[in-house]
Parts: structure tokens; sequence; C-alpha cells
């Protein structure tokens, strides 16, 4: 009898068993019992009035288990719709406002946080937006890429996205 650690579901017909000592790789299993649809996925979406409400067809953030997607923000004011765009400091703080709501309203903070991208007009910016995002965390900090893009919704200067774990 295999006494079976693991069984990682690859793609349809496909799947690595993991045994006590190793793991082995089979396309020839039969899937008959395996329906995705058992799997114990609970998926919630987020919605705060403190946050700028969503602009096109996505969710503010979407909870699935015990992690947090949240969507790119730019420095909507949440309830006049408006874009802050007076420097680049005060629009990362917006920014980081902005995430910061969802991330209460997910019962977590920026210590939850594992993964952000950040999205710039202009990398020369960097600095500056680098020091407002590294005063909303104590230590710890989250993995990250930064970009510059051509152009962010609204003509924002900056947009970020994170991904926390609860």
């Amino acid at each position: 009898m295999l006494l079976l650690k693991k069984i990682i579901w690859l793609a349809p017909g496909t799947l690595l068993l993991c045994l006590i000592g190793s793991c082995m790789h089979s396309n020839k299993i039969e899937t008959e019992n395996y329906n995705p649809k058992n799997q114990l996925m609970q998926k919630s979406i987020l919605k705060t009035e403190k946050a700028p409400l969503p602009i096109g067809p996505y969710s503010q953030a979407v909870m699935i288990n015990n992690m947090l997607f949240v969507s790119g923000q730019v420095a909507i004011i949440p309830g006049t719709g408006q874009l802050l765009q007076s420097d680049i400091s005060a629009e990362t703080k917006q920014v980081m406002e902005n995430i910061k709501a969802i991330l209460t309203e997910a019962g977590l903070d920026f210590n939850n946080i594992v993964k952000t991208t950040i999205f710039l007009k202009d990398m020369n910016d960097f600095a500056k937006v680098n020091e407002v995002y590294g005063s909303y965390f104590t230590s710890d900090y989250p993995a990250r890429e930064t970009v510059q893009v051509a152009r962010l919704p609204k003509d924002a200067n900056v947009e970020i996205s994170v991904t926390a774990v609860k």
C-alpha cells in the first residue's frame, strides 16, 4: 500500500504523486474521481467606500481562502472620484491610503503584504515613490518589482497593486 503525502494536479489527466520519500509524474492516471469543483476554495469580493470604486469591470480586491489580491490603486480620492496629481509624493501617499483602506476592510494591514507591483509613468520618480512607500512598512518588506510604463489609467503617475496573506 502506498502512503501518499501529497497529490498535485498539474493539468487535466496529469498529476504528481508525492510519496513519503519521493515524487513521480504520471499522465496516465485516471481522473474520474477528480472534480475541481469539489476543491475547497472560498472566494469573496471585497468592497469598501473608503477606497475608490472600480472604474471598470474589476473588483477592489478578491479574497481566495487566506490570500487577498488587491487591484492596482491610483491616487483617486474616495468620495470625490478626483485624481490627486499635485506631486508624486502626495500621489503615492493617496495610493497607499487607498490600499490601507482595502486591507483594513479585509482585517489585514501592511504587515500582511507579501508581494507588491509598482507601475511608474516616469522612473525618475522612483526615489520619491520609494520613500513614501517604505514609510508604510516597519520591517520584513514584501517582494516587489517596479516598472516604468507608457501610460496609466486616468493619466496617473503611479499605480500599486498588492497581494497579502492572512
